[in-house]
């Protein structure tokens, strides 16, 4: 397979796999990613999946790209927060939710990390429009309740406050109505302490 045919037949995809490549027909060599790559035709994000070098990376596709790569997973934490405009843009890394183990990769065009997080709280989570291609991403809602899971030790002084949370942003996008709905769902009286305490804390910020 020549170059010129790979882009013909992967020309739609964000990122593409080895299986993706091998699925696309006619005859293909794994030694020719060493050369596309040589020739800076393409980039090797993760093992086995690869972007055209000329793609445009931009939130969306990066969201893609980091639901794509390791799966399941959803766009959470910190970059949800940020994605929402509750917190300030500069965020370090593309952050996600997934029933794997934790995880992180540090790519040529962004470091992605993966938060483990258990079966039962695997929901929550928007597909989002993108060009002609969607992202996962968890809801307002939920994006607050997995940051919470996850930081089970975060202190009010500290931990709420270095999160710079927009108070008028954060309670435009969430509703406390569905964050209590969820918790009912999950039914864990630690998490639920917590998500009282930064509720109390933005309130009074």
């Amino acid at each position: 397979m020549r170059y010129i045919e790979l882009l013909d037949r992967l020309k739609g995809f964000t990122v593409f796999s080895l299986n993706d490549i091998r699925s696309s027909g006619g005859r293909f060599h794994r030694r020719r990613l060493n050369e596309w790559q040589e020739k800076g035709y393409i980039k090797k994000i993760a093992k086995g999946y690869y972007i055209f070098s000329d793609l445009k990376l931009d939130e969306g596709a990066l969201f893609e790209i980091a639901n794509r790569i390791y799966s399941p997973s959803y766009i959470s934490f910190e970059a949800a927060l940020s994605y929402y405009g509750m917190i300030p843009e500069a965020v370090y890394g593309v952050t996600s939710a997934s029933t794997r183990k934790t995880y992180s990769l540090k790519a040529p065009i962004a470091e992605f990390s993966y938060r483990t997080i258990s079966t039962g709280l695997f929901f929550g989570y928007d597909l989002i429009k993108h060009g002609d291609k969607h992202f996962r991403i968890a809801s307002p809602e939920k994006a607050v309740l997995d940051y919470c899971y996850i930081n089970k030790t975060i202190k009010e002084d500290s931990g709420y406050a270095s999160l710079r949370i927009d108070k008028e942003a954060f309670f435009k996008k969430v509703s406390v109505r569905i964050l209590n709905v969820y918790l009912r769902k999950i039914g864990q009286k630690a998490l639920a302490k917590r998500v009282k305490a930064l509720l109390e804390f933005i309130k009074h910020a």
